[in-house]
């Protein structure tokens, strides 16, 4: 029987893994200019924290968790979204006793029972980062010009950044009385999902992606007309730090988010001829979540991006990704004598620091330096039988093909610039 991948998940193979490096060390740069920490979560989590933080009636808890029971008999699920256990840890850990806001980030494994497409898998992965701790709406423009930021540094262009707010639970219980006045009057139209949102969720209505809702939703009531005072201002204030940092923002009317957590600003930043599927970053203002889990009122901001479709929209906008660092010398040999030494030599050179390829089996000296050569190293190092007898050993240049005979126990020396 031949196994493959479960539906949904995918192999990142050796010949992929500079794309991922070099997201993660993008998300790493900009996580120190910003001054936020690395955290690392369980990959699965009390189910309870799921259902309390994100919402019983969204999608993500009705249809898309890996849930399941363990053999003590804990209801557990895999983690579908990266805010909620943060906020775990940070209860758990008592990081509310440290300078706030917390600045936090974290790069991990996602799970969604979601239709696998193109760049959305029920396994994938995200970046994401959470400052916990502060109301001001600076960080709302922080958070989001941080986000800006990193796109700019991975060479990303053509890029839309939309914004809303959609309020507190002050004054949001008056917008949706509004909104589900105005759906009622639609019933007909809507998709079967839709058609239960009203019922238990009805902002979730804005969130549809199907032609026939969105043009229902196009004439909806908005959210920014039912801001109270404080939210209004909040939102006022945000736009104009938005403007000082020169980010090119739309208020997109329609933007709500998947998950209940959400209080005032939310946001994501879309491919320009994408569209809302697309989505590369999402994210907003969660200022109830920690006291949802039983801390003190604590407000917080993040965002997380989908690494997968980052990949994506790199390779659509052919950005040139630097290539992982790889062994510069290959050592070739010619008999018993010569691979015991050549076997030396190897271990030598990696202690320095000096990557080596080392030929293995009994093949021609033409047929390993033809393996050094599609290698793409640029130094080989020959011993043969000759070479035992002197103690030297050959070094040449794979790509001028000079060479020259040099001590052996100076090989070291000679490739010390190879030293990482």
């Amino acid at each position: 029987m031949l196994y493959r991948a479960p539906r949904g998940t995918a192999d990142i193979l050796p010949k992929e893994q500079a794309c991922w490096r070099f997201i993660e060390q993008k998300v790493a740069h900009i996580a120190h200019l910003y001054g936020y920490e690395r955290i690392d979560d369980p990959a699965f989590e009390d189910t309870g924290l799921f259902a309390r933080s994100v919402g019983e009636d969204t999608d993500i808890v009705k249809k898309e968790m890996y849930t399941f029971e363990d053999r003590g008999g804990s209801q557990l699920t895999l983690r579908p979204e990266g805010t909620a256990p943060v906020c775990r840890a940070y209860l758990e850990h008592g990081l509310h006793n440290l300078p706030q806001p917390v600045k936090l980030y974290y790069i991990a494994s996602i799970f969604r029972y979601e239709r696998p497409q193109a760049g959305r898998y029920r396994q994938h992965y995200q970046f994401g980062f959470e400052a916990i701790g502060d109301a001001d709406p600076t960080f709302d423009a922080e958070v989001i010009d941080m986000a800006w930021q990193f796109f700019l540094s991975v060479n990303l262009h053509h890029l839309s950044l939309q914004i809303n707010s959609i309020g507190c639970k002050n004054c949001r219980p008056n917008y949706i009385a509004s909104l589900k006045n105005y759906y009622v009057g639609h019933t007909h139209q809507l998709c079967p999902d839709c058609k239960t949102r009203l019922k238990r969720n009805p902002l979730r209505l804005l969130d549809c992606k199907k032609p026939s809702c969105q043009q229902i939703a196009d004439s909806a009531p908005r959210s920014i007309d039912y801001l109270c005072p404080e939210c209004d201002e909040h939102f006022s204030r945000l736009k104009s730090y938005l403007e000082l940092l020169d980010l090119p923002f739309v208020v997109n009317h329609h933007l709500v988010r998947g998950l209940d957590y959400y209080t005032r600003t939310v946001f994501e930043i879309q491919p320009e001829a994408g569209g809302a599927q697309s989505t590369i970053v999402g994210g907003g203002r969660y200022d109830d979540l920690i006291e949802e889990l039983g801390g003190e009122p604590t407000p917080a901001i993040g965002f997380a991006a989908g690494i997968e479709r980052i990949i994506l929209h790199l390779k659509k906008q052919k950005v040139a990704i630097p290539p992982l660092p790889k062994p510069q010398v290959f050592i070739a040999y010619l008999g018993d004598a010569a691979k015991d030494e050549a076997i030396k030599l190897a271990s030598t050179l990696r202690r320095t620091g000096i990557g080596v390829i080392e030929a293995v089996g009994s093949k021609s000296l033409k047929a390993q330096l033809r393996q050094a050569n599609n290698l793409g190293v640029h130094y080989a190092v020959i011993i043969g039988e000759e070479e035992v007898k002197t103690g030297t050993a050959i070094l040449r240049d794979m790509i001028s093909a000079e060479q020259k005979a040099i001590p052996l126990n100076e090989v070291g020396k000679h490739l010390d610039f190879l030293r990482t």
